[in-house]
């Protein structure tokens, strides 16, 4: 894809969407380039959005170099927002999240859900994040070869916008032998020609349950992101279900990026 310029945020009134929004906005920035659509999709419980949007249209006329654009439409959510997305030619969906109990991990949320069947990067945020801050990124990677090349464009994109470093991070959860592996080389070759001086390093670390260790040691190195690549539309290998990038999507209290 070219640099992100049109930026899509599910917006309900919620706390969780408001959120996104702010994140949204922060991302922007002073970037004349880029602009922000709003998405609303019907529901059982109706909202007056057109009061909703002209309150953000006039909250936010000063920092918005573009003004924003509203679409409204019926019917499931995942559908619904991948029309927009798809009609509109949207570089970047940011959509909010509320923080979930490990006892109601069932409970999969609907941007869980619209994660792992859409076909285009997703920036999710947590309802309850405060600061905006974009300087260190958790890349986290399997033991597979990275399938299409062309995904890391949006990292690098994003890495370039806030001069973010890129910290690779792969979890070994079984008596297999990571960093030593033709896979592992590839990898390594086209992170550091695709991320260029973005990429930092690519550590290693062992722990049995692969989401704690994750956000274990995004928590620990103070990441402000953590980045994905789905293997729900893998090319050379079976489609995964998305479940880890389910489980960080709902588990994690920093922005989650999945690229697809």
């Amino acid at each position: 894809m070219d640099k992100i310029s049109t930026i899509l945020v599910p917006f309900d009134s919620s706390t969780a969407a408001r959120t996104a929004f702010d994140y949204a906005v922060n991302f922007v920035g002073d970037d004349k380039n880029m602009e922000i659509c709003l998405a609303y999709v019907e529901d059982d419980e109706k909202i007056d959005i057109t009061k909703a949007f002209d309150d953000l249209q006039k909250k936010y006329a000063k920092e918005l170099k573009k003004p924003l654009q509203l679409f409204t439409r019926k019917g499931s959510l995942s559908k619904a927002l991948s029309q927009i997305q798809e009609n509109q030619k949207i570089d970047l969906v940011i959509m909010g999240t509320s923080e979930v109990e490990d006892h109601e991990i069932k409970l999969i949320s609907n941007t869980s859900k619209f994660v792992s069947e859409v076909d285009s990067p997703v920036l999710v945020i947590p309802e309850k994040m405060n600061e905006f801050q974009i300087k260190n990124i958790a890349l986290v990677l399997g033991k597979e070869e990275i399938d299409d090349r062309h995904a890391l464009e949006t990292l690098l994109d994003v890495a370039r916008k806030f001069n973010a470093k890129v910290h690779v991070l792969t979890i070994e959860n079984t008596s297999e032998m990571y960093g030593y592996s033709e896979a592992d080389q590839t990898n390594e070759n086209l992170l550091e020609y695709y991320l260029e001086n973005f990429y930092s390093e690519h550590t290693f670390i062992e722990n049995p349950d692969v989401v704690k260790g994750i956000l274990s040691h995004a928590s620990e190195k103070e990441m402000d992101m953590i980045a994905i690549l789905p293997r729900n539309h893998a090319k050379k290998s079976n489609p995964s279900e998305g479940r880890l990038t389910e489980m960080l999507t709902l588990k994690s209290k920093i922005p989650v990026l999945a690229i697809d």
